[in-house]
């Protein structure tokens, strides 16, 4: 299993002022969906962060996400594990597929391939 990127996920109920706060870190904005924004750094695009007021279509807001190449399979291993699925595999409007998992400190993993 591959992981491409890990983003922590920051739950704010003042998404202006979060955005601005990491920008005086030089992050940049590179996704924004209303309810989350994505910040990078422009000389290392994968050094991320999301902001987020709520989860649009999960139960919760995760606390960090992986980017995996086989999100699927990424699944079945959880689920052969035996391992708490917080939120069902599906494929999400904005291009995505994913599921959350709680890991074993209790943190909800979003798990995620591009589609």
């Amino acid at each position: 299993m591959t992981a491409r990127r890990i983003v922590p996920n920051v739950r704010s109920d003042a998404m202006g002022e979060s955005v601005a706060f990491y920008g005086l870190l030089g992050l940049e904005e590179v996704m924004n969906h209303g309810w989350i924004v994505t910040l990078a750094a422009p000389s290392t695009p994968t050094a991320q962060i999301s902001i987020m007021t709520e989860d649009r279509t999960a139960p919760v807001v995760p606390d960090l996400s992986i980017e995996v190449e086989d999100v699927d399979a990424a699944y079945a291993v959880m689920r052969e594990r035996g391992a708490e699925i917080v939120h069902p595999l599906q494929d999400e409007e904005w291009g995505v597929r994913r599921f959350f998992v709680r890991d074993p400190n209790g943190r909800v993993v979003n798990v995620l391939g591009h589609v």
